[in-house]
């Protein structure tokens, strides 16, 4: 049986729904911002899978901080066209950031306190 990884399902899935978002960014003529949250969302998930093959817990460690570095910069840019007039409404993708945030956090604390000083 193969063990479910909830990380990687639910940055896998917040990719596809940012690809799908910055779409609509496009069809409104967003697109510088577009750009930076294509980026920094699908980025989260690349990190997380990289990490799948980590040399060590240090660099396992390593890859999830990446991914919560551009979760915060995709949890920005959200906001931002949350809060803008002009632009599509992101819906249920903070819900999702901040989510995947939490689990982030929670891996990180977890392989910390496991690792040996």
């Amino acid at each position: 049986m193969i063990e479910k990884n909830i990380i990687l399902d639910n940055s896998f899935s917040f990719a596809l729904n940012i690809i799908q978002y910055c779409e609509l960014l496009e069809k409104h003529r967003k697109y510088v911002i577009s750009k930076q949250l294509l980026r920094s969302g699908t980025s989260i998930g690349a990190s997380v899978r990289e990490a799948q093959n980590a040399e060590s817990s240090a660099d396992f460690c390593h890859k999830m901080k990446i991914a919560s570095k551009e979760a915060e910069e995709t949890d920005y840019w959200l906001l931002l066209c949350e809060s803008s007039a002009n632009y599509p409404t992101p819906g249920g993708l903070l819900n999702e950031i901040n989510s995947i945030k939490k689990l982030l956090g929670k891996i990180i604390s977890t392989v910390k306190k496991r690792s040996p000083k």
